[in-house]
């Protein structure tokens, strides 16, 4: 399979580096899921990748959904979450039946038993996409060792490609973020990363591909103010889940559909979006939950220590 085959090399490129995942014991709701009927539509919940902005990432994902429900007769309740973890937290108190989110959240849901994978989007043959640490180009940064000193921004704690793999990144590198680094600003999101940068108020800044690529087209950010100074290994690329507890029927429907989404009526191959807004191939449900958890090795440096040493560093100004 393309994704295994993917991550596999990427493994071994980063056999030092693995995922901290929650181990807080299952929390999943006993209560019935809904099933998609009108009465009871499928609660969707988005993290917010663009800002949580609801005219942002929900625009990106309403075209496939809508599809899907003109095939299928299912009915869907679209929201963004506040939060990368308020959406792992609808899932697992039983608000949401389906969820787009990172692969590290995505992760942390999965181990309270309140997530299992749907679908994963799939641009040039592959469901991967890519992290990198963004500097400016006037402040001197050409190497990760050239970040001493300097200020950085970082998404949401709990997001894989504007958090977890920067951070395991840099440490890969020599830098220990909380200690080597002048400054860190919390954004809370992508677009917020990129727009810090962009302002000069920070030196670099780690961020999706995806998210850089949708700022250069939107005239958010100028490429030639900034330059990429290192790239991440392929990262699965933030999948659909649901909730366990939905009918089988009703998951056996969502896969098949998801599985041949460029061929349903009522939309265009232009509409069919991913991460970041990027137009994508399609959408695939073979997906596996072994190269899911595979994958979580490449950040499991960065611990739960290492998150609270970096969230005080951004506390004190």
């Amino acid at each position: 399979m393309y994704l295994k085959q993917t991550l596999s090399r990427s493994l071994l490129a980063l056999s030092a580096i693995t995922l901290a995942v929650s181990t807080a014991a299952p929390t999943a709701s006993h209560a019935a899921q809904n099933d998609g009927s009108p009465a009871k539509p499928l609660r969707v919940i988005l993290v917010p990748a663009d800002g949580g902005t609801e005219d942002g990432t929900k625009k990106d994902f309403q075209p496939i959904f809508s599809a899907i429900e003109q095939s299928t007769g299912l009915k869907f309740d679209i929201k963004v979450g506040q939060s990368y973890g308020s959406v792992v937290e609808a899932m697992c108190n039983g608000a949401a039946d389906i969820a787009w989110y990172g692969p590290l959240s995505y992760l942390q849901a999965k181990s309270r038993g309140c997530s299992e994978l749907l679908a994963l989007a799939v641009s040039k043959g592959e469901s991967v996409y890519y992290s990198a640490l963004f500097a400016r180009t006037d402040s001197g940064i050409e190497a990760i060792a050239d970040l001493k000193g300097k200020k950085l921004a970082l998404g949401d704690v709990n997001s894989t490609s504007s958090f977890a793999v920067p951070v395991a990144m840099m440490m890969a590198g020599g830098v220990q973020p909380a200690r080597d680094l002048e400054r860190i600003n919390m954004t809370g999101s992508h677009a917020n990363v990129l727009k810090a940068l962009s302002e000069g108020l920070v030196d670099a800044g780690g961020a999706s591909f995806d998210s850089f690529e949708k700022a250069v087209n939107g005239g958010a950010i100028d490429p030639g103010t900034v330059r990429v100074i290192a790239k991440s290994v392929a990262i699965p690329y933030p999948p659909l889940a649901i909730h366990p507890k939905v009918d089988a029927a009703v998951k056996a429907s969502l896969r098949d559909a998801f599985n041949n989404i460029a061929k349903l009526p009522g939309i265009t191959a232009d509409q069919i979006r991913g991460y970041g807004g990027a137009k994508v191939e399609g959408y695939t449900a073979d997906v596996s939950e072994e190269d899911m958890a595979n994958a979580g090795r490449m950040f499991d440096v960065v611990t739960d220590q290492v998150k609270q040493d970096i969230m005080k560093k951004a506390s004190t100004r």
